[in-house]
C-alpha cells in the first residue's frame, strides 16, 4: 500500500493528483464568489387596470323611494269673504288745463262819468234826442288824452264807425273784449297787434256823432262771450 502510494506520488500520478486538486480548489472558489447569494425572483408583472372615460362608465340610478301617503287634512269650516261692491270708475277729463298768468286791469283814463252803463232801463240821448240802452261807459276828457289798453290781449279791429267814430276792439282772455270809441283819427295800434294792459293805443277826440252833443270824452264797453257787462265792474275785477 505503501508502496503503490509512493508510486503515484512519483511520477506522472503526481501530476494528475495535482490537477485534480487544482480543480477542486477552482470549483470552491467559483461557488465561494459566485454561488453564495441566491438569485432573486422576478416581481410577477401587474398588470394595471385602465379606467374607461366617465360617460362609458354606467351608473345604475337610485331606486325610487316608496312615497308616503300625505295624512288627510281636516276639512275646515267655511270662511265668509265679505264682498264689497265696486264702484263704476268715474271719468277722467284729461284736456290739457292751460295756466293763465294774472289778469292786470287798469283805467282806459281817468276822469268823470258823463253817462253810466244800463242795459236793462233806457237813458236820453241828447244828441239823438231819443231813449236807448247805454252798452258802455261816457268819460270825460280833454281832446288829445292818451288812452290806455284796459288788460293784455290782441287788437281785433281798428275802424270809423258811422254813430262812435274811431273805434279800436282788444280781444282778451276769458272772452273778453273791450271797445274804445269816440278817439281821434289814427290811432296808435293797428290789427293784429299784441297790447299790454297800459299800453297807449290812442287818443280821445270828437268823431262820435251819435254823441257829439256831450262834452269831449272816451266812450268805453266792455263784453264777455259777447254779452255787454259794466265796465265799472270789470276795472274792478
Amino acid at each position: 500500500m505503501e508502496n503503490k502510494l509512493k508510486s503515484i506520488l512519483s511520477g506522472t500520478g503526481f501530476y494528475i493528483l495535482l490537477a485534480v486538486c487544482l480543480i477542486l480548489v477552482a470549483v470552491s472558489g467559483w461557488f465561494l464568489l459566485f454561488g453564495g447569494d441566491e438569485p432573486v425572483p422576478e416581481e410577477p408583472e401587474v398588470h394595471k387596470a385602465v379606467s374607461a372615460p366617465a360617460r362609458d362608465v354606467y351608473v345604475p340610478e337610485p331606486e325610487p323611494e316608496p312615497e308616503e301617503d300625505e295624512p288627510e287634512l281636516e276639512a275646515s269650516a267655511p270662511v265668509e269673504v265679505e264682498i264689497v261692491p265696486t264702484m263704476p270708475e268715474a271719468e277722467v277729463d284729461d284736456t290739457p288745463v292751460m295756466a293763465e298768468p294774472p289778469r292786470l286791469v287798469v283805467e282806459p283814463l281817468k276822469g268823470e262819468v258823463l253817462l253810466a252803463f244800463s242795459v236793462d232801463q233806457l237813458v236820453y240821448n241828447p244828441t239823438l234826442a231819443d231813449w236807448r240802452t247805454h252798452d258802455g261807459v261816457d268819460i270825460s276828457a280833454k281832446p288829445g288824452t292818451t288812452v290806455l289798453a284796459a288788460t293784455a290781449g290782441t287788437v281785433a279791429s281798428v275802424e270809423d264807425h258811422p254813430l262812435m267814430g274811431t273805434t279800436v276792439t282788444i280781444d282778451h282772455q276769458g272772452g273778453y273784449t273791450t271797445t274804445y270809441a269816440n278817439l281821434q283819427a289814427k290811432p296808435t295800434v293797428e290789427p293784429g297787434d299784441l297790447v299790454t294792459a297800459g299800453q297807449i293805443i290812442g287818443a280821445v277826440g270828437t268823431t262820435a256823432s251819435a254823441e257829439a252833443a256831450q262834452s269831449p270824452h272816451l266812450h268805453f264797453s266792455v263784453t264777455r262771450d259777447g254779452e255787454a257787462v259794466d265796465p265799472v265792474g270789470f276795472l274792478k275785477s
